[in-house]
This record gives C-alpha cells, structure tokens and sequence, in this order.
C-alpha cells in the first residue's frame, strides 16, 4: 500500500509540475482559440458584419422599390383622374390626333436634341 500512495503521489506531483510549466501556455492556447472563433466563426465578428451589410444591401433596395410604387401609384391616379394626362399619351405614344389637325413625324436622325429641362 505504501508504493501505491508513493506512486499516486509522483503522479500528483508530475502533474503539477506539468501544470505549472504548461499551464500558461495552454490557457494562451485557448484564449486563442476562442477569440479566433469569435472573429472568423459561423456567428462571428467577420459573419455579422456580412449579415448587416447584406441587411444595408435589402433595406436600400426596398427603399427603392417602396419610391419606384409610390411613382407608379401617382401614374396611376393621374391615369385615372388627368384627362390631360391621357391625352399626351394619345398624342405623344400613340400618334392620334384631334379632328383637323395633322401629324408631321420626324426622324429621329433628323431631331435636335431636347435640353433635360424641355417641358413635354
């Protein structure tokens, strides 16, 4: 029973010499280890910010839809209420004309370039 004790307590003693002498090191290890998983990780620093500007990248393209439906919704109204509205189509898109007047068309390689501000 004595060389057992004897030997647990070499053991015990190896370890703690072991764990005196490589104890830092490896606590260094998995800190390590943990920030490096916290930064590069499935839900880490580098993913989140991934995930926000894909969140950035959605909320911009909503915003520009949510203008785009306004416009169209005006259109719409315009269509339905403006008869001047619905006449510039007519004219402009679908070349009709009132009674006695006459549409000249020009080609388009012969038309001087309108000026951005020019009213239709």
């Amino acid at each position: 029973m004595g060389s057992a004790k004897l030997n647990e307590m070499d053991a015990r003693e190896k370890f703690e010499s072991l764990l005196k002498h490589y104890g830092p090191v490896f606590l260094g290890l998995l800190v390590l280890v943990l920030v490096v998983h916290d930064v590069f990780g499935t839900h880490g620093y580098l993913a989140m910010r991934r995930t926000q500007n894909e969140i950035h990248k959605v909320e911009a393209g909503l915003d520009q839809l949510n203008k785009e439906n306004l416009q169209l919704e005006q259109e719409v109204r315009e269509l339905k209420t403006d008869p001047h509205k619905i006449e510039k189509i007519a004219r402009d898109e679908l070349g009709l004309a009132k009674p006695g007047e006459v549409i000249i068309k020009i080609p388009l390689s012969q038309q001087l370039p309108q000026s951005p501000t020019a009213k239709h």
